[in-house]
């Protein structure tokens, strides 16, 4: 077996069965989770039929790995509407299975092992395939702990200039999961120059951004290149995917693009990974992406579920309007840590939330790693706004009862 395995961490979703195996939820109140960020608006029907009628020639031929010119020319075609930023479709996007298959595909990639002191640089709370990754790519995971003084972004300037020396790679998630906040110009400047006196390859994970609460909408990494007056996209690739943009994380469709010397190599890998996307898939993904009306509503539902949750929420809890995203990323007290049962404030919270009021959130602790001495996630709990709006405002109900008791 391959020893790396050894390396991986428990998932949070794992982590959180074993925190609740012996919690009775309250059997008086129907069950309500705001654990898994997995979106549950409806699918749009117009993609529901382009899937069906695409099976009668979809399903009788192998698809290329590069996807078909038609899905290529719809995704360059997005990035241009949404960015404003021109792309060949045919050498700087390549359509994949989600943005996690590619995550994890093109960091096995980019790393060279036989360097030594290959390093993986990611924002820490963390999407865990950035971490499972590295560590499975031969690569040392280093984290950046999150600021709370900036809305819960990466301190990018905490990392050592002796690990952005060692450093292959470099994971921006922007919005980012789980505080939703949104790397500005002036840090994507700073990022790029890192790159370029360090020769690291930026992934910029950008699947959360058609969710957002401002007037203007989140800045891309492609965009950020293209005001910086770096159109060759050198060292950058971004990633989204439909999942969250159009409510079908079943679809497993999305694209990367950016520089088209790493999209080379990247195809090489996928081709031989067997990564090609079914043409029922692919045919639907182009109308996917030809289309923001659906887009638009679904910003909207989520508009008004944080516009009803937010401002209740805050009267009991430490607790702000994201950026972005469709997370509320809040502090509970540090009186709910039990020392004598080992558990931090965020799973006792969690664990007395479940059992008094049925209500299913995630520790932030599990979300992050413990380094100097400190989890950046303790002391914080992830809720996912993904039901519908009546669920979400009764979950939000609850917590707050469940706190006003305890005051």
């Amino acid at each position: 077996m391959n020893p790396l395995l050894s390396r991986l961490q428990p998932y949070p979703f794992e982590r959180l069965r074993k925190l609740f195996a012996d919690v009775i939820p309250n059997p008086d109140l129907p069950p309500i989770s705001l654990g898994i960020g997995e979106p549950r608006h409806a699918a749009p029907d117009f993609l529901k039929q382009v899937l069906a009628g695409a099976l009668d020639t979809g399903l009788s031929s192998y698809p290329a790995t590069a996807g078909t010119p038609a899905l290529r020319e719809a995704c360059a075609d997005w990035v241009t509407r949404r960015y404003g930023v021109p792309l060949d479709a045919a050498t700087q996007v390549l359509p994949v299975n989600g943005s996690r298959e590619a995550l994890f595909a093109f960091t096995q990639t980019v790393i060279d092992p036989t360097r030594p002191g290959a390093t993986v640089v990611m924002p820490n709370p963390f999407y865990q395939i950035y971490e499972g990754a590295a560590l499975l790519a031969g690569a040392e995971p280093h984290y950046v702990a999150s600021d709370p003084a900036r809305n819960f972004a990466a301190d990018w300037d905490s990392v050592p200039e002796a690990v952005w020396a060692r450093t292959q790679l470099l994971f921006v998630c922007s919005p980012g999961n789980p505080a939703g906040a949104v790397v500005p110009l002036d840090e994507w400047q700073r990022l790029f120059e890192l790159s370029d006196r360090h020769g690291f390859v930026i992934v910029s994970d950008e699947c959360y951004s058609e969710i957002y609460f401002r007037d203007e909408p989140p800045l891309g990494g492609l965009e950020a290149a293209v005001k910086l007056g770096r159109s060759d996209f050198r060292r950058l690739m971004i990633f989204t995917s439909l999942s969250k943009r159009s409510n079908v994380p079943g679809l497993r469709s999305g694209f990367v693009a950016g520089d088209a010397t790493l999209i080379k190599p990247f195809l090489l890998y996928r081709t031989y990974h067997g990564g090609a996307m079914s043409p029922v898939v692919q045919a639907a993904s182009v109308a996917a992406w030809g289309d923001e009306t659906h887009v638009v509503d679904n910003r909207r539902q989520y508009r008004e579920k944080f516009d009803q949750v937010t401002p209740l929420l805050a009267e009991v809890l430490d607790v702000a309007l994201p950026d972005a995203s469709f997370y509320l990323w809040a502090g509970v007290p540090a009186s709910f840590a039990n020392a004598a049962a080992g558990l931090s404030a965020d799973e006792a919270f969690a664990r007395e939330l479940l059992a008094q009021y049925n209500v299913t959130v995630l520790p932030g602790s599990y979300l992050a790693r413990e380094t100097g001495g400190m989890n950046p996630g303790n002391g914080r709990v992830r809720m996912a706004l993904v039901a519908e709006p009546g669920e979400c405002l009764e979950a939000a109900r609850r917590i707050h009862a469940f706190m006003s008791r305890r005051a």
